[in-house]
């Protein structure tokens, strides 16, 4: 009997389900439902801009179907105007942005890791983060010119904002258990910062990037409807002015997209920094 009793759980354990993985195609049809599920409120607005004009809901010349606007598309990228003006507009953002990574990011560390230099920076910083960017275009203009130097500037002043309160927002919310586990252990201070309030911060800080990714479009194209003779701004400005409303929506939706583009490809890379972080519900 003794014998039996000891054997029982092991047989019982034997037979426990293990957990394995689906196979793809049984993953598949999900992935296809959320594919769907993502893209219906896309295709619905492209069929309400499609038929909306055609069948005399809005005015044509105002809001041309989305086929017109696709064929000014089309036009405008076999002709080039389309690369050379998204050329320039992602080189002044693409600028201005790792600028102020480079720069918002170790300024944010130092002000949320040493007091005095909060102390030191905080008026300024209260001061010029309530301050629009494009109200400070003409400044920009008059001191750097109406060239690439103020475009980028104006980008690299919209975007240091976000990325740097978010960096200082996120090493002063470190989890304060963390801290002192890590202090328990007896760690110096610059394993302390490394080893855990850096990671812990990064993905508040990765949403400010986000947040600027989105700002550096949006303030490029503002500036460039402003003396520039380039970019997609430039291009929108100059259809609208010469009453070619297919391109100049042809524009618009061109902006809408790189900002989609750019935003996955930010969150693409915050996964690759932050895979320790375990998802909600897994």
């Amino acid at each position: 009997m003794s014998t039996s009793t000891e054997i029982r759980p092991e047989v019982a354990d034997l037979k426990a389900p293990v957990a394995r993985p689906q196979a793809p195609h049984l993953l598949l049809p999900g992935l296809l439902r959320r594919a769907a599920t993502r893209s219906a409120a896309i295709l619905v607005l492209l069929v309400v801009w499609e038929s909306a004009p055609r069948i005399g809901l809005v005015d044509r010349t105002f809001l041309p179907p989305v086929s017109e606007v696709a064929g000014a598309w089309w036009e405008l990228l076999l002709n080039g105007q389309l690369l050379a003006n998204t050329e320039a507009s992602l080189v002044r953002s693409l600028s201005g942005f790792g600028l102020a990574i480079v720069i918002a990011v170790p300024l944010g560390l130092l002000i949320a890791w040493y007091r005095p230099v909060a102390d030191l920076l905080g008026p300024l910083l209260e001061l010029f983060r309530n301050t629009a960017a494009l109200a400070l275009l003409p400044v920009f203009v008059l001191l750097l010119g109406i060239g690439e130097t103020s475009k980028i500037a104006i980008v690299l002043f919209a975007c240091t904002w976000p990325i740097l309160l978010n960096t200082i927002s996120a090493v002063r919310g470190v989890d304060p258990t963390l801290l002192k586990l890590a202090r328990s252990l007896a760690l110096p201070p610059h394993r302390l910062f490394g080893k855990v309030i850096l990671p812990a911060a990064v993905p508040s800080i990765f949403t400010g990037i986000r947040l600027a990714g989105a700002v550096s479009i949006l303030v490029l194209v503002a500036a460039e409807m402003v003396g520039a003779k380039a970019g997609l701004g430039y291009l929108i400005n100059a259809a609208q002015f010469n009453f070619a409303i297919p391109e100049m929506y042809a524009g618009i939706v061109t902006i809408s997209v790189i900002g989609v583009l750019f935003n996955q490809g930010l969150v693409s890379l915050e996964r690759r920094f932050t895979r320790w972080r375990v998802p909600v519900g897994g």
